[in-house]
């Protein structure tokens, strides 16, 4: 997913950038990935070539987000039949739900997933899985569950089921995504701050928010969220507001007031805190994006497959198989909220031990890595390949003016490269 994840990836990549080490910034690996995508030519004879003849396999994947839709581009092209569920009218996953599309346009979304899904993807649309007791009695040769972690964390403190004006963040996102929420009030506060509080807040901006602060419990070094969302976030007028802890939401009649929060003090690591205020803030609708869940309500639990006490499945970190062989998890439903781009890597590591499975080799045999740079390394400062590098500096992506970009939903804001 190139352009996808040239648009959104919380590039895990540029930390490691040696490029970081001349002027503390590193190549811009993820942006330079969007540049591939956007400026491509045809490659639709380089892809891979689909058998016509199948190799008699069936394998049913869970979701039509990355992790399921890696499975499907890698293993269609090995002779495999795919049949893929997903509960929407429309593929993509969170990517989709949880990405807003001023941030990710829809024709870039559909124009990747649908290279996978043209290569030959049986799926079925409004599906949902109720069972996977069902499942497995449909006759599948393996089962890859790659359903996210689609419950918002709640909430609960004084007031939280006393008004309609409270909402969670990822359902209210994929309300927007589908076209059933259209509008938001004048104030808004987002509760947490993470990369989704940052796809609220800016999301709040283009539908009526005018005073729109984000709510964080501690200062802003331990903050979840990437530096440019941030960045992001307050250039389009959005306030971050540090050391407050909701304490009650204030509902009167049945109506939204706003939300009381403590005013905290930290020590020096942020462990300890204590109160040193309370304070008031009006709001007309509340966000909360404090976090994502696993949930598998439909998933039974004498089939032999272990869950621990948060309703994550134990799954195998190198081969993604569960406790029970033949049934395999990746991306958030494996191992909690991470990103897309752990999502892609589970999805190929599952590809990999789905086609050992289901030709009788252990899933513990793995193909050797393609390339080791550790191996590389001769010593302190000293590398076996030229250390020349471009001295031109890190570039700054332009952005639609503020003005045009609060026009329309959809307006992509960074133009690319």
């Amino acid at each position: 997913f190139p352009a996808m994840l040239g648009r959104t990836c919380d590039r895990p990549c540029e930390p490691a950038c040696r490029r970081g080490r001349i002027d503390g910034k590193p190549v811009a690996i993820c942006r330079l990935k969007r540049v591939a995508a956007d400026h491509r030519g045809e490659i639709s004879h380089l892809l891979p070539k689909i058998p016509k003849e199948k190799n008699g396999r069936r394998i049913a994947c869970i979701g039509a987000g990355p992790a399921s839709l890696t499975v499907a581009n890698d293993l269609l092209p090995l002779g495999y039949e795919i049949v893929m569920f997903e509960k929407n009218d429309k593929p993509g996953g969170l990517m989709r739900t949880n990405i807003p599309a001023f941030r990710l346009p829809e024709r870039v979304l559909m124009d990747e997933v649908d290279m996978i899904l043209d290569m030959g993807v049986e799926i079925r649309y409004n599906s949902p899985v109720t069972s996977m007791k069902a499942l497995l009695g449909e006759g599948y040769d393996a089962i890859f569950v790659g359903s996210g972690a689609p419950r918002g964390k709640e909430l609960e403190l004084p007031g939280r089921h006393d008004t309609d004006r409270i909402h969670i963040g990822i359902d209210w996102l994929e309300s927007i995504a589908f076209g059933h929420v259209d509008s938001v009030g004048e104030r808004v506060l987002i509760i947490g701050v993470g990369n989704t509080a940052m796809d609220c807040c800016r999301s709040s901006c283009r539908l009526g928010g005018k005073d729109i602060k984000v709510m964080a419990r501690r200062p802003r070094g331990f903050f979840k969220a990437s530096p440019w969302e941030l960045d992001d976030a307050e250039e389009e007028g959005v306030e971050i507001l540090v050391n407050h802890a909701p304490k009650r939401f204030v509902v009167e009649d049945g109506r939204l007031k706003g939300m009381e929060f403590e005013r905290l003090e930290w020590d020096k690591g942020a462990k300890n805190s204590q109160v040193i205020d309370t304070v008031f803030l009006p709001a007309d609708d509340v966000i909360l994006a404090i976090g994502q869940e696993n949930a598998f309500p439909w998933f039974e639990r004498d089939l032999g497959v272990e869950f621990n006490k948060w309703e994550e499945p134990r799954v195998d970190p190198a081969t993604m198989m569960s406790t029970r062989p033949g049934i395999f998890f990746g991306g958030d439903s494996a191992f909690g909220p991470k990103n897309i781009i752990w999502a892609v890597e589970h999805g190929h590591q599952a590809a990999i031990s789905i086609h050992n499975y289901c030709q009788a080799i252990p899933v513990s045999e793995r193909p050797p890595q393609a390339m080791n740079l550790i191996s590389q390394k001769m010593g302190l400062g000293q590398w076996s390949y030229h250390n020349d590098y471009n001295p031109a500096t890190r570039q700054k992506m332009q952005h639609v003016d503020l003005e045009r970009r609060f026009q329309e939903l959809g307006i992509e804001v960074e133009l690319g490269f």
